[in-house]
């Protein structure tokens, strides 16, 4: 992981500018920071988080490093949250007004740009005394219990970073980096129990299936799916892919009995090509649908739903609408 210092040095508040990672082969040097002045906001505030965490006795890397794999999960989970506003405003606002037809490649690149001002409130939560106490409260203290999804730790971690609705969607979220993490260790160790591997005990600690992806890593995964190395088999889930796959297979066997030069009169051969498209092309749009519908429920924003198959708004509206398994008409 790259040393977490160089994270916000790499904001320059006299040219309100975000230096991008040097090694990762996106054709940007820096993004512009003047449309989201709460990035710099952001790092002049972590001075005093730094200060927090070494009366603490805790390494501000490590807290840093925390926060930031706690938030980044937020980040993946958030295209599912329809309360979510802040983080695609800002997204757009990085993108020069909007990310459009590169959603997914401005999602990648500008992520740790994007998210710095939650993960600097999120460790200025985590080095709070206060807020350790309420999540020891919500434990149940000496009487074991999990953690309620309308508990205080949580409730108060989603005001800080401005979204009061976060808490009860955090708080269920029992295998990631703050509840399985330090939340756990933070209560066993208010309750002097050991942990199997003893990493486990110290709450800072983010085991490697918790790190963010890195942006590098996110880039060469779109570029794999783009040229065909991941193909659409790989990413739809086994019962999605067998229905598409029969609808294609229908459509391909009624296109390739289509034969324009069959010796039979044109007003004959023309009425069976042009049933046999109708048909052939009658299938394809339902395979389209299909996977309009599986992007939808998969969280991916109707918009870009839309513009990428060429769908009318109104009726992707309509199809996010509709319960699986509902037919269209």
């Amino acid at each position: 992981m790259v040393r977490y210092i160089e994270r916000w040095q790499r904001v320059c508040g006299r040219h309100h500018r975000w230096q991008l990672d040097a090694g990762v082969d996106h054709g940007l040097e820096n993004l512009d920071l003047r449309e989201s002045p709460e990035v710099t906001q952001a790092q002049r505030r972590w001075a005093g988080v730094e200060r927090r965490a070494r009366r603490a006795g805790v390494e501000p890397a490590e807290v840093f490093g925390l926060a930031r794999a706690v938030v980044c999960r937020w980040w993946e989970q958030a295209l599912g949250w329809g309360e979510e506003r802040i983080w695609p405003a800002r997204l757009h606002r990085l993108a020069g007004g909007d990310a459009g037809p590169r959603f997914w490649w401005w999602h990648a690149v500008a992520r740790d740009v994007v998210v710095f001002p939650e993960v600097v409130a999120v460790a200025d939560a985590l080095v709070d005394p206060a807020m350790e106490e309420l999540a020891w409260a919500d434990s149940g203290r000496e009487q074991i219990r999990p953690p309620p999804a309308d508990g205080a730790f949580c409730r108060e971690l989603g005001v800080r970073v401005g979204r009061p609705w976060l808490g009860p969607v955090v708080a269920v979220d029992y295998d990631g980096p703050l509840v399985a993490g330090w939340l756990g260790a933070v209560i066993r160790g208010r309750r002097g129990v050991g942990d199997p591997d003893g990493r486990g005990q110290n709450p800072w600690w983010v085991s490697r299936e918790r790190q963010p992806v890195s942006t590098g890593a996110q880039l060469r995964r779109m570029a794999e799916r783009e040229d065909g190395t991941i193909s659409w088999r790989k990413a739809v889930p086994d019962a999605d892919r067998g229905r598409l796959e029969r609808l294609l297979d229908e459509a391909v066997q009624v296109l390739g009995d289509v034969h324009v030069h069959d010796g039979r009169p044109v007003a004959e051969a023309s009425r069976n090509m042009l049933r046999f498209l109708a048909k052939g092309s009658e299938i394809l749009d339902r395979a389209l649908l299909e996977v309009a519908r599986a992007a939808l429920e998969a969280g991916v924003p109707p918009q870009f739903v839309g513009e990428w198959g060429k769908i009318p708004f109104d009726f992707v509206e309509e199809l996010a609408r509709r319960r699986p398994g509902q037919t269209t008409d």
